[in-house]
């Protein structure tokens, strides 16, 4: 079996012998001067997938923001107070600082490494370092896609670049979205799956370069189909859809996961913050309990634990008894629970979205809708026999389900993304289904509604005032309830 070495925080390396003693003694080992890129790409990889998947309320609000879960005992979040916290602050920091930070790092550090053309092996070594390089990319991609769809427009092409500049400017979103299609693009073309790039350092697909690919094909899809939603670009929208369409994920297997281990630190984040911690701060919400429950679905199964009968979510906005509320399930608070950057599932319901929109992707709405949910059916572990039953149903059969088209997908993807708050969360705000209606206690800052995006950092608000005013002038204020570009209906 391979052993798989997660990089946290301090790296500690093996320094080869020379035969220089004297110099030897010189070198600190546990706090090298160059860390690997290697290492920095795992770090990556990890540091990446924990805020995607983590449930602390300092870092990580998009299922209680979705109302898929709710809170116990403190409800500032839950209730659209995100700046007592500073979570906008921790989440943009926990993506710029950490991922991004650590790409870019290791990228420098690729790209000042020279291959000597006598070494013997320069091609391979050359082909390895292109594909690192790449590999680099794709989650650059993929980490800045996620500050876009928090916060509109952000730093980008100014971003990263230290001393040499603390007070980056803000591109526009939409700018943002064609450059990184564009990235993705070269990325496919100039891979080489005949060869290596990372090793077992790469945590997500050991260093499956097809895998790779496809998980490049789902993001550009994914970026497509906002850029459509949007009706602007439709032609670079259109493009991004059909190729991204022609090489996306086709099965569960194809599922881009990180898997987690059973030893602190390199768990499941939800295990740290449920079960390690001692503390019960959340239930399912009743919103999305009373939704799946009067659909007959099996995935309450999964879902939800058996601690009371029949299955009852939490009051959006109050505080809700642990005892008295249904609670989140098992499975999910184990420690080795795998975290979910994207999967099959999304795949197909952008799919049945791109065939709604008229994009000639191949199949039908209702065909990838069915794939959909059968394809997250199968990731949580629902029998062939369950799924069938539950598609049979007329309110669940996309020819007899209620609503449009937004509202099926819309619907259905909520369903299946119970786990993955922040992708809900776009969903569900590109579709406008399901209606999710803000508490009565909400914050004064989300004035009656569900929020469309996150407020800027606070940090950038004081010390990068001059672009931030920019930037919050040009995307139509500041504000909870402002949308995003491809935020239109």
């Amino acid at each position: 079996m391979k052993k798989i070495i997660y990089a946290l925080g301090l790296l500690i390396l093996t320094v080869s012998c020379d035969d220089n003693a004297l110099t030897e003694l010189n070198v600190d080992e546990k706090n090298p001067s160059e860390v690997p890129a290697s290492s920095l790409f795992t770090s990556a990889e990890k540091t990446l997938t924990d805020q995607m998947v983590n449930s602390n309320v300092n870092r990580n609000i998009f299922r209680l923001v979705n109302q898929q879960w709710t809170e116990t005992t403190y409800t500032d979040e839950s209730n659209y107070n995100w700046t007592t916290r500073k979570i906008s602050d921790n989440h943009w920091n926990a993506l710029y600082a950490g991922p991004l930070s650590d790409l870019n790092t290791a990228k420098i550090t690729l790209e000042k490494t020279e291959i000597l053309p006598s070494d013997p092996e320069f091609a391979t070594k050359t082909t390895t370092k292109k594909n690192q390089l790449i590999l680099i990319d794709i989650l650059n991609v993929y980490t800045y896609q996620i500050l876009v769809d928090t916060f509109g427009d952000i730093p980008y092409n100014e971003a990263l670049k230290g001393s040499g500049d603390y007070l980056p400017k803000y591109d526009k979103a939409v700018d943002i979205y064609k450059d990184l299609i564009v990235r993705l693009n070269n990325d496919i073309a100039t891979i080489d799956t005949n060869g290596a790039a990372f090793g077992e350092a790469d945590v997500i697909y050991n260093d499956d370069l097809n895998a790779w690919i496809k998980f490049a094909q789902s993001i550009k899809l994914r970026l497509g189909i906002n850029l459509k939603a949007s009706g602007l670009e439709s032609t670079i929208a259109n493009n991004a859809i059909l190729s991204g369409a022609a090489g996306a994920f086709t099965s569960n297997e194809d599922n881009a996961k990180l898997p987690y281990m059973d030893n602190l630190p390199n768990t499941n984040p939800i295990y740290v913050d449920l079960v390690f911690s001692g503390r019960h701060d959340f239930v399912p919400a009743k919103p999305f309990v009373d939704a799946i429950v009067a659909k007959n679905d099996p995935r309450t199964n999964a879902y939800f634990a058996k601690n009371i009968t029949p299955y009852k979510g939490g009051v959006i906005g109050v505080k809700n008894s642990y005892s008295k509320f249904t609670h989140i399930s098992n499975p999910i608070q184990e420690a080795s629970f795998k975290g979910t950057l994207l999967d099959y599932s999304e795949v197909e319901f952008l799919l049945a979205e791109a065939v709604a929109r008229g994009v000639a992707v191949g199949g039908s709405i209702d065909s990838h809708y069915t794939a959909a949910i059968t394809a997250s059916m199968e990731d949580w572990g629902i029998s062939s026999a369950a799924t069938a039953t539950y598609l049979a149903q007329p309110s669940v059969a996309y020819a007899t389900a209620t609503g449009t088209w937004q509202q099926k997908i819309g619907e259905q993807s909520w369903y299946a993304k119970f786990n993955r708050g922040f992708e809900g969360w776009t969903s569900t705000r590109r579709l406008n289904f399901p209606v999710l209606v803000a508490p009565a206690t909400a914050d004064p800052a989300a004035e009656g509604q569900v929020p469309s995006r996150m407020t800027y950092p606070i940090r950038e608000q004081t010390l990068n005032a001059t672009n931030y005013q920019a930037a919050s002038t040009a995307i139509g204020g500041d504000k909870l309830k402002t949308k995003l570009f491809w935020d239109i209906n």
